[in-house]
């Protein structure tokens, strides 16, 4: 898995958890939240945003992802990650990086 780095969302007065309206993405041992193209995870008594700082290429996947392939797409930053088995699927440099 890519490792992240967790940032501080400043001023983020929402409340992410179940039924908030936002996509959540489980992501290990938590749940991250779609927010205005970026992910957010609820930590402590704030809410971090959640960027790849590495990447780990999914070996084998010939599904191609998109829209209307069936996954649940995830806008993130300048693309869209596709979640799949559990994970998230970003595209790369022709293949599927799993985060």
């Amino acid at each position: 898995m890519a490792t992240a780095t967790h940032t501080t969302h400043q001023g983020h007065t929402h409340q992410h958890g179940a039924g908030c309206g936002h996509v959540a993405v489980p992501h290990g041992d938590h749940v991250d939240y779609v927010h205005d193209g970026c992910l957010h995870r609820p930590h402590e008594d704030h809410v971090d945003e959640c960027e790849t700082t590495a990447h780990t290429e999914h070996q084998n996947h010939t599904h191609q992802h998109q829209e209307g392939c069936g996954h649940v797409a995830v806008p993130h930053g300048d693309h869209v990650d596709y979640l799949h088995d559990g994970h998230r699927h970003a595209p790369h440099d022709g293949h599927w990086d799993d985060h």
